[in-house]
């Protein structure tokens, strides 16, 4: 199975990822390691990506989860998805369970003016947020809480 964590740029997809994994004991990765570089100059230059942008980059994450579905009962992926098209595509021949990082807009700005060295910045908030199509079938968590309660409550559920 897949536990993925989605949710708009600053959710604290990479850092709860990050802790489930180490707490779960299995394998983490980050949907943005497989960007391509002309899609990171993009969003650093504040340009939101298209869905042609994306398509290459979800079709690839899509045969990697197929292979880490064999390589690993259990693997946490951090990956926006923000739209049911993109869960659609990423859940195509592989057992996922989805987890959405939700939060006001407010509190994920105040996390990207703080964040270093990462190409998603708040300049992409408002695409990220137009963009955005709540899932129906996920586990929803309120990203108020710190990322330890976060983790404690989903350890229970895997």
């Amino acid at each position: 199975m897949i536990i993925i964590l989605m949710g708009v740029a600053g959710s604290g997809k990479t850092t709860v990822g990050k802790q489930l994994s180490l707490a779960l004991g299995c394998p983490f990765f980050d949907s943005d390691d497989f960007h391509s570089p002309e899609a990171r100059l993009k969003m650093t230059n504040g340009e939101a990506l298209t869905d042609g942008d994306r398509q290459p980059w979800l079709e690839e994450l899509n045969r990697k989860m197929k292979k880490w579905n064999v390589q690993s009962h259990q693997t946490v992926l951090a990956c926006s998805a923000l739209k049911q098209k993109y869960r659609d595509l990423l859940e195509q021949g592989n057992s996922v369970a989805w987890v959405y990082l939700k939060g006001e807009k407010g509190l994920v700005q105040e996390r990207l003016q703080n964040r270093q060295g990462h190409f998603a910045g708040v300049n992409l908030l408002d695409s990220q947020f137009e963009s955005l199509e709540e899932p129906s079938k996920a586990i929803v968590l309120d990203i108020s809480a710190s990322p330890e309660r976060l983790v404690e409550s989903l350890i229970p559920r895997f």
